[in-house]
């Protein structure tokens, strides 16, 4: 009987931990966190205006962090033992969330403002706890219930495919004879007993390998495991799912990106349009103060805006041997020298520079 020592209350390993997530979510973290979460301020403050000391500086933040992401531990990691610990914890955020501001509007000190990209390593943290729990609940679900032995019994052993004779399966027998010197019960009211049973998968007394596993249990072992990697798999690729459905951002946020983005394409063009009109209004403003002699001959047009040459005026050199000559360089024009040549007087540009072309 020394092998059966430790195991959980015929209720199951569940009721224990239940009772055990009920008592941390309703009275630590409902309770008495809450408690401390606004008398231990007030009292420092009570303690301080009879001091006439200022209020207290505000509590780090990492300390209410911790405490959210313990919550958070407890409610992913056994809500399948205990599944009203979200609705326990939802209640607790919500008051905790009105504590927390009336403590900082009348018991603390205003805090310091600080930007931040995100929450930094707890996402992490967060991310890792989720995939973690999702692994701890199936290990719970798969051992600390019967649901996979009832499986099993119903597809494997029961003769109807019911669940008919599913105790009787679950239980094996023991020899009381077998039992060390003192420890066997002196008086029966059932009369003389050789045989008991109790809850586990063992070989019968009068088996070559008695009191050892059977081959149900085997099965049972290799059909929690299945379910347990079933499980984990079907869940992951389910978040998988979920996160590529829902966007990182909403699609009324990416639109106005988008929106924003044209805009400010918009108005880079019609700078540059203005930019470009301004250079020709400054070529045929040049055009029109340049001397009769220095006009052009009829018939020819303007060059494309942006160009000039820095021919003198009359007839270039290639023009005078019958247009075999070579050909004066051009260069373009920046706008600064636009500029320059705003800044100097007319009558002094038509004098100290050459004639342009545009």
């Amino acid at each position: 009987m020394e092998k059966c020592e430790g195991r959980c209350a015929p209720g199951g390993c569940l009721i224990e931990l239940c009772i055990q997530l009920s008592i941390i979510m309703l009275g630590k973290q409902l309770i008495q966190n809450n408690i401390f979460e606004i008398g231990i301020p007030r009292g420092f403050n009570h303690k301080r205006h009879l001091l006439n000391h200022q209020k207290a500086q505000t509590d780090s933040v990492t300390l209410d962090q911790t405490n959210d992401f313990i919550q958070f531990g407890f409610v992913s990691l056994f809500v399948a033992s205990f599944p009203l610990a979200p609705l326990f914890a939802l209640l607790n955020n919500i008051i905790e969330i009105r504590l927390d501001a009336k403590k900082f509007v009348t018991e603390l000190r205003r805090p310091v403002a600080a930007r931040a990209k995100d929450i930094g390593i707890w996402y992490n943290v967060l991310s890792g706890m989720g995939k973690f729990s999702v692994i701890i609940n199936a290990f719970v679900i798969s051992f600390t219930s019967d649901f996979i032995p009832r499986l099993v019994y119903e597809y494997m052993y029961s003769p109807t495919g019911t669940m008919h004779g599913f105790i009787d399966h679950t239980l094996s027998y023991f020899n009381v004879s077998d039992l060390k010197p003192g420890t066997a019960p002196h008086n029966s009211e059932l009369g003389n007993i050789t045989l008991c049973r109790y809850k586990d998968y063992r070989e019968p007394p009068w088996s070559p390998d008695g009191y050892q596993f059977s081959k149900q249990y085997w099965c049972v072992l290799a059909a929690r495991l299945a379910f347990v990697i079933l499980f984990q798999n079907l869940v992951m690729f389910l978040s998988l799912v979920v996160a590529w459905v829902i966007p990182d951002v909403p699609k009324t946020i990416v639109e106005q990106l988008k929106r924003e983005k044209k805009l400010l394409v918009d108005v880079f063009l019609q700078e540059e349009k203005e930019k470009l009109q301004l250079i020709q209004s400054l070529f045929a403003k040049d055009a029109t103060l340049q001397p009769s002699g220095n006009t052009l001959p009829p018939g020819q047009d303007l060059p494309i805006p942006g160009r000039y040459s820095t021919l003198p005026s009359g007839p270039t050199a290639g023009e005078d041997r019958g247009g075999g000559g070579p050909r004066a360089r051009c260069r373009a024009a920046s706008f600064s020298q636009f500029n320059r040549n705003i800044a100097s007087s007319p009558m002094k540009e038509n004098e100290n520079s050459k004639h342009t072309a545009v």
